[in-house]
């Protein structure tokens, strides 16, 4: 076991023989102001690895013994249960569509599911099985999905030694090391997560390999530009990249790390640095690497991976109604392309809502005078969406002139046209009366002919109008997405999935849309009744697949990304909120046996959960404590434990900060794993604290006392610092905090481990007894 001598040992250092008390007091007032202005997030400069050498064992023999229990934790039974579970279905699904090359479409960038369909490759599976309900089973459909579940095991177990590292590696005894680790490895809500097919073991994984590798390089600032320091550099570069290319919330890990940046290259700039001035090129030079390396490289590395998301989804798939006509038409065996058909003045048309696939829709039947609201309606008749197909969908389109030529029978887009509804034979507009369930938008009707072709005749007028198109060209069937302008009132035929009252059949609104620029206003025509078998324009070309540029393509699919991740506002009932899940108030379950009583609820170590959440506040406490004793005159803490607290723990604090503060100001659906990269800092801070709260800094007996030093205009008191007079230098308390914390932790992981494993399946009375909180476990009968 190494001596707390050993963990922070100065070099020796000549006393003076007649030290000049100003002189003393005023480096000593320079030496206290300098660590005091470094910022929270900075990690102390110290090579453990020279000042340990021969006490490296016992940290090398506890990182292999949690690295094998990790192994075991994440492994055991993990084939277990052998059906899909929970969100297996989206991610599974999404591997077997990569080796299927079939295009599909998902909020999350494409790293860590090409993760999955790489493991599914390596075993030679060809992704015949879409994982397309939650119970389905593995063994029926012959999928290998232990392989599956193999590759976030793996990362989930080399979590908790990378966790082990991190503290190692700045510098944090051996219980500290300990007890963080061991607060990853026996938490059911990190075991439970990387067990399935799921992202977050890779999101965590590198979120951890992140924050080791920028604590390396900046154990190496006073080296900079060596071979080591750039190493170290393009690592973090390269797993935050593998972050965000994971998930989005990554970019939480670009600001755990981006700020302490800051502040290093701020303190670069100081022209009264203790290690000397650095002119602006030699500035310039450092400000360059660093955005080398963890902007410029970590973004082309993003882009890499839709690079080969693309390259390899080449065929048309459930993901195109997502991607506009163009882009679909880069894919082979596209229906849009193989079906789209030019579409002629007088042809009769059925017209689809691009979202909710809806027809536009008419019948004899009128609008209500008076709405439940108390507002009045025209009394017009009733222009709805209806989900079947249906003659009341035929539309004839109308040129709003007369034509002078063949040349013109052909419509085009940004043309203006009427609509004639066949089976009533009325026309199509929309006027300055309120719709049915939006007074701000416009009610949509139809008129006779008589009153068409008369006073309302600018009322029928509306265009087709496709955004981002070049010039007029053929409007066609499936591929034209287009949206309907009203010519006079620039508002935009519109729908939505809220459905009218009995007296429109449960039928959707149809209505004008005030927000033109809306991408739910677009819809597409569906086919062409009328169309003759014999027409030329049923003579079908052999289409080659169109080029478009990476750029476009991507930026397109960026665009889909963040709006329908945005979308995600519906309900879920096992969504929680984030002031919730440090307090681990409630899980989430995964998946239930009625026949064996087994179920997989999500669940963190409520006590390992509660131990780290409380220490967040106390560290809070500390600092707020410490900076009002510094107020006072008081020195609470010697400078190298102030400096650790501040910086090492600080940057950890940060790091939990940025991962769990942003999702208060989410409008998204939220769930209790997306705390996890949040709990990891959370471990963190406790294995600090327990060395802070349990070991002191060996003071450095050949240091003269800084006599006279003064701190924010307070001298400093020449008694020993109030925590130096009541704490131990000796290990044994963090050897037995740690000891208490890891029996308890461990207790508790085992209580919950059924529901973690799935098995073995639990009576209504051992349920019972699992349920602390308001845990929404399935009582079986």
């Amino acid at each position: 076991m190494s001596s707390p001598t050993g963990v922070r040992q100065r070099k020796d250092k000549k006393r003076p023989t007649t030290p000049n008390p100003d002189s003393v007091a005023a480096t000593a007032s320079e030496k206290v102001s300098e660590k005091l202005s470094e910022i929270v997030g900075r990690v102390p400069k110290r090579d453990f690895r020279s000042q340990h050498n021969g006490s490296e064992w016992d940290y090398k023999l506890a990182i292999t013994i949690f690295t094998i229990l990790a192994f075991i934790t994440r492994f055991w039974g993990i084939s277990h249960p052998n059906e899909v579970v929970f969100d297996e279905v989206h991610f599974g699904k999404f591997a077997s569509y990569y080796l299927q090359r079939t295009y599909f479409f998902d909020v999350h960038p494409p790293f860590g599911k090409l993760l999955f369909a790489f493991a599914g490759w390596l075993v030679g599976y060809k992704g015949d099985f879409l994982f397309e309900n939650i119970g389905d089973s593995y063994i029926t459909n012959k999928v290998p999905y232990v392989a599956y579940r193999a590759m976030p095991a793996t990362m989930g177990a080399l979590t908790v030694p990378t966790v082990f590292l991190i503290m190692w590696e700045s510098g944090y005894s051996l219980p500290a090391c300990v007890t963080a680790a061991g607060l990853m490895l026996f938490d059911n809500a990190h075991i439970g997560q990387t067990r399935l097919i799921l992202l977050d073991a890779t999101l965590v994984f590198f979120m951890a390999l992140s924050v080791f590798a920028y604590i390396r390089f900046y154990k190496l600032r006073h080296d900079p530009f060596s071979r080591k320091w750039w190493k170290w550099l393009l690592l973090t570069g390269f797993n935050l990249s593998c972050v965000i290319s994971t998930k989005y919330v990554g970019v939480f890990t670009f600001v755990s790390i981006g700020v302490p940046v800051l502040f290093d290259l701020w303190d670069l700039m100081d022209i009264n640095r203790r290690q000397g001035a650095l002119s602006l090129v030699d500035f310039g030079k450092h400000f360059a690497a660093r955005a080398l390396g963890l902007i410029i490289v970590p973004f082309f590395l993003y882009l890499f991976w839709f690079q080969v998301h693309f390259s390899i989804l080449t065929r048309s798939g459930p993901g195109d109604d997502f991607m506009t006509p163009e882009f679909q038409e880069t894919l082979s065996d596209n229906v849009m392309s193989l079906q789209s058909v030019s579409i002629n003045y007088f042809d009769t048309i059925a017209m689809r809502h691009k979202e909710t696939k809806v027809y536009l829709h008419s019948h004899v039947d009128k609008y209500p005078l008076r709405y439940d609201d108390g507002r009045i309606s025209s009394q017009g008749q009733q222009v709805t969406g209806y989900p079947h197909n249906d003659t009341n969908n035929h539309w004839q389109v109308l040129p709003h002139k007369t034509l002078t030529s063949e040349k013109d029978q052909r419509v085009k887009t940004g043309d203006i046209v009427r609509l004639r509804h066949l089976v009533t034979d009325s026309i199509l507009l929309t006027h300055d009366v309120a719709s049915p369930y939006y007074p701000t938008n416009q009610e949509f009707t139809t008129v006779s002919k008589e009153e068409a072709n008369g006073s309302r005749y600018n009322e029928t007028l509306f265009e087709i109008r496709v955004d981002g198109q070049k010039g007029k060209q053929d409007f066609k069937t499936m591929s034209s997405h287009f949206k309907l302008v009203h010519v006079p009132s620039k508002v935009a035929m519109w729908t939505h999935t809220s459905p009218l009252p009995e007296w429109a059949y449960k039928q959707a609104e149809i209505n004008g849309n005030k927000n033109v620029q809306q991408a739910s206003n677009v819809w597409y025509v569906d086919d062409i009744p009328s169309l003759p078998a014999e027409d030329e324009r049923n003579k079908k070309e052999v289409r080659k697949v169109k080029h478009v540029s990476f750029l476009r393509k991507y930026i397109e699919l960026q665009r889909a990304m963040f709006f329908h991740n945005n979308a995600l506002t519906s309900s879920h009932p096992y969504a929680s909120y984030p002031v919730s899940w440090p307090f681990l108030l409630r899980g989430v379950s995964f998946w239930t046996q009625n026949d064996t009583r087994e179920q997989i609820y999500f669940l963190g170590n409520p006590i390992g959960w509660w131990l780290a959440s409380s220490l967040l506040a106390v560290f809070a406490g500390i600092i707020g404590a410490d900076q009002l004793a510094l107020r006072r005159g008081m020195d609470a803490l010697d400078l190298r434990t102030r400096s650790r607290l501040y910086n090492s723990t600080g940057f950890f604090f940060l790091t939990w900060a940025s991962h769990y503060i942003p999702f208060y100001v989410m409008g998204r659906q939220l769930f209790l794993h997306h705390y996890l990269p949040a709990h990891l800092a959370s471990a963190l801070v406790t294995g600090a604290l327990i060395e802070f709260i349990f070991n002191i800094e060996p003071l450095d007996p050949e240091s003269p006392p800084p006599a006279g030093a003064t701190i924010k205009g307070h001298r400093r008191t020449l008694s020993k610092p109030v925590r130096e007079r009541v704490t131990t230098q000796s290990l044994l308390g963090s050897w037995i905090a740690t000891a208490v914390v890891l029996l308890a932790v461990f207790w508790c992981f085992m209580f919950f481990a059924p529901l973690t494993y799935g098995k073995p399946g639990l009576t209504i009375d051992q349920v019972v007894a699992r349920k602390w909180l308001a845990y929404d476990l399935h009582f079986a009968k």
